[in-house]
């Protein structure tokens, strides 16, 4: 379990119609050839497990690189190189344009090879947010491996179909080293979804967003050491869709299912369309919801997803629509412990968490005819089952608090292999937990109100039900892996346990 310590693509097939174009900048990027089966080993085949049988086999070389992000000089990037092993190109997809990972695409069922080299000059390891996972695959920081060395994953997909991702997650390195780009997309499909006929191809549009900050010779600059940014995390100045500043998205009069990520490292977004049109969400971390749900507006915390459904069949050619960020009170992590909510770095004003912006832009520029229909039943999820929790009169609780200027869990700061009587889960059960964030908690005084973004490894939760609410725009419908946890709010799941010690 995590907090908000880490704290990417409309994607192109080779050969389609280059749908985004990029403001300011035309079609100016990287563009990355199509994958070729890479045919000499990388690794000993000794430490493979000669009994899995993969379906898709493929390596992710994490390594320096630069990318055309302005004009001008490049920009030094660390970055996830893929070399397919086993399985169509198409399944690991680099993004044209982008210094972000290859998507990843798998289908329910199938076994999955990963082979990670680290030519990075530091330890690493990767993490698959959202994936059930055995402990050894799940990219846990005391599997780190150092320089020049190589990590093997093998897994079988067992996620419903779903928009998960991958990350660094060396202990006190996930931050810069996300910041960097290394960071993906895992898009996970089976048969159920299938059968609904949503948007695919060209219409199924992945959008992982981002902040930085870039100098003036177009270098990312991750921190500026002041102990207000420490503790409240790095906000940037500058806001990426798919790795890339100013973006705009052109697209037909037809009906498009967008993939959001937030992949940034402390901010919260609060997603809109500039119109006022509703978010018509279909599905949350885990995947399709039980029917689709409106909001005015959607939080979006980092390592969350949705996917929404856009229909454009009634906007006229050359209508533009923006996705915005709307203003909210982000508490202390908005910069407000800092006077006015500003920021300040290198003395320029930085854009705090809970300002008014522009994510990206929408063209509509081409006439097509589209006869889908929003489906008013997507996924049978049904009630989740508290009965069966073994702590229904007394959930685990952990409470959020800070004790000399360290975030901590019921008082405690993270401790890489030991492991409180308390904090012992029995295989084969269902629990309730509670996270609480309220001043006060156990005795303890909060330095600063802030929101916390809760993350459950290799799990799937329910929310159960939030206390203390201040804004309407949670989707706590569906599976989640990661929920906003926001200043005097307590949340309640409900998690199983059924495999995996």
């Amino acid at each position: 379990m995590k907090g908000s310590h880490h704290r990417g693509s409309a994607y192109i097939r080779h050969g389609r119609r280059n749908f985004l174009k990029w403001a300011g900048l035309g079609t100016v990027g990287l563009m990355t050839a199509g994958l070729q089966p890479f045919t000499e080993p990388l690794f000993a085949r000794s430490v493979l497990d000669s009994g899995f049988s993969p379906d898709l086999d493929f390596s992710l070389v994490a390594e320096n690189g630069q990318a055309e992000i302005f004009r001008g000089s490049p920009t030094g990037v660390w970055k996830f190189r893929p070399r397919l092993h086993k399985g169509d190109s198409d399944r690991v997809e680099s993004i044209p344009g982008s210094y972000l990972g290859p998507i990843v695409k798998v289908r329910r069922g199938e076994k999955i090879r990963i082979r990670l080299l680290n030519k990075l000059p530091e330890e690493t390891i990767v993490h698959w947010h959202g994936l059930h996972v055995p402990s050894a695959m799940d990219g846990h920081p005391r599997d780190v491996v150092g320089p020049g060395q190589r990590y093997i994953y093998e897994f079988t997909v067992a996620n419903r179909a779903g928009t998960y991702w991958y990350h660094p997650h060396p202990h006190g390195r996930t931050g810069p080293q996300v910041y960097g780009g290394l960071a993906g997309l895992f898009i996970v499909s089976d048969e159920e979804e299938k059968s609904l006929g949503l948007p695919d191809g060209d219409h199924d549009v992945p959008l992982v967003i981002q902040d930085r900050t870039f100098d003036r010779e177009n270098q990312l600059v991750y921190t500026s050491g002041h102990p207000m940014e420490q503790m409240t995390g790095f906000l940037g100045d500058r806001i990426l869709v798919n790795g890339r500043p100013d973006a705009t998205l052109s697209v037909s009069t037809g009906v498009y299912r967008l993939r959001l990520l937030n992949g940034s490292n402390s901010r919260i977004y609060k997603l809109a369309w500039g119109d006022g049109r509703p978010m018509v969400v279909i599905a949350t971390d885990g995947g399709l919801l039980e029917t689709p749900v409106h909001r005015r507006y959607v939080f979006l915390a980092p390592g969350e997803r949705i996917e929404l459904w856009v229909d454009f069949s009634r906007d006229p050619l050359g209508d533009r629509l923006n996705l915005v960020s709307l203003p909210f009170d982000a508490g202390a992590s908005g910069g407000r412990a800092m006077g006015r909510g500003m920021r300040m770095r290198g003395g320029a004003r930085s854009l705090p968490n809970g300002a008014s912006f522009t994510v990206c832009r929408i063209e509509v520029e081409r006439k097509v005819r589209d006869d889908r229909r929003l489906p008013q039943r997507l996924f049978e999820i049904g009630p989740a089952e508290t009965g069966e929790a073994v702590n229904i009169a007394n959930p685990r609780r952990f409470f959020l608090t800070m004790q000399h200027m360290q975030w901590t869990i019921n008082g405690r700061t993270f401790r890489m292999e030991e492991v409180a009587d308390d904090e012992v889960v029995r295989i084969g059960t269902k629990e309730v937990w509670e996270f609480a964030n309220t001043a006060g908690a156990m005795g303890m005084m909060h330095m600063a109100d802030m929101p916390h973004p809760m993350h459950l490894h290799g799990k799937q939760f329910r929310i159960l039900y939030r206390t203390g609410v201040r804004h309407n725009g949670y989707v706590d419908e569906g599976w989640k892996d990661t929920v906003l946890v926001m200043p005097g709010e307590r949340v309640k799941i409900l998690a199983g346990f059924e495999d995996h010690p």
